[in-house]
């Protein structure tokens, strides 16, 4: 306490001053309108530097964050860009390799072209109206493919046009195999998208990846062997756990289909002759 009485009694003579002065600018600025215009204009441009240097300041500092945030960012945008590239070199690549192959299978076949005028999607017993018909030669048992691959069997024939049960309805059943291997199973469908179905009772000493492609086996009159069905997604057991399961991704796109084919086999009706004569033979005498 003393040293700080000490301190006043010695600088009394500048804190006065200090008074005096500040008093007298007060005065000045309070009751002279130009002085204080000029001098609430310099308070507010050395507030406004000083504002704008702490705004400098702190984005300087908070560069770092915001390089690291726009850093990521790119990266996560060019692998997007490079997956949808991918995928579309797929789809087209797939899309083209499908069709010829397709065409080289059926190059022996008798093939009638249709359009789709009527295409159910979104029920669980989906059905497909084609504008092809008796007259054109159509009849009930035939396969039906489109650019993607395998459509679905002709189910009902009308002078002019034929219904279709697509694979996206839960009665179609298609025998099909994993591409250059001999196991082989049913393609059915769950009812849950229209873009995937199943294929049961594939032996679980079959080595099966994903990505392998789903062809039709040719164990039918329907469809001749080496049709395109899909691409295998996911390997999973059965239900009884006693083979595989494959969830694979179909190759026709329903929602826009509109041009398809209908497969005449030349040997249908043999084949169908020879199993009504065994149905014949089995019946009691």
């Amino acid at each position: 306490m003393h040293n700080l009485l000490d301190f006043l009694r010695k600088y009394a003579y500048f804190f006065l001053f200090l008074l005096l002065e500040s008093l007298s600018l007060l005065l000045l600025f309070r009751f002279n309108h130009y002085q204080g215009s000029v001098a609430f204009s310099a308070a507010n441009a050395a507030v406004a530097r000083v504002e704008t240097g702490y705004a400098e300041a702190l984005a300087y500092l908070q560069l770092q964050g915001v390089n690291r945030q726009l850093t990521e960012e790119n990266l996560r945008l060019q692998m997007q860009t490079n997956r949808l590239r991918e995928a579309l070199m797929t789809a087209t690549r797939d899309t083209c390799i499908t069709q010829r192959l397709m065409m080289e299978r059926l190059a022996d076949y008798e093939l009638i072209a249709a359009r789709v005028v009527q295409n159910s999607q979104g029920y669980r017993d989906n059905y497909i109206v084609i504008d092809r018909g008796t007259t054109d030669g159509v009849q009930p048992e035939m396969g039906v493919v489109g650019g993607g691959g395998v459509v679905g069997i002709v189910y009902l024939t009308g002078p002019h046009y034929s219904l279709v049960i697509p694979v996206t309805n839960r009665k179609s059943s298609i025998s099909c195999r994993v591409r250059g291997q001999n196991y082989f199973g049913y393609l059915q469908w769950d009812g849950r998208s229209m873009t995937r179905a199943t294929v049961d009772d594939i032996p679980r000493y079959a080595r099966v990846k994903p990505g392998e492609v789903v062809e039709t086996s040719g164990y039918s009159a329907v469809f001749p062997p080496g049709i395109f069905v899909g691409r295998v997604r996911t390997v999973s057991n059965s239900a009884d756990g006693q083979s595989y399961k494959l969830d694979v991704v179909l190759g026709t796109h329903f929602a826009n289909l509109r041009d398809v084919m209908v497969v005449k086999t030349p040997y249908k009706a043999e084949i169908d002759t020879l199993q009504a004569q065994l149905r014949r033979a089995d019946r009691p005498q």
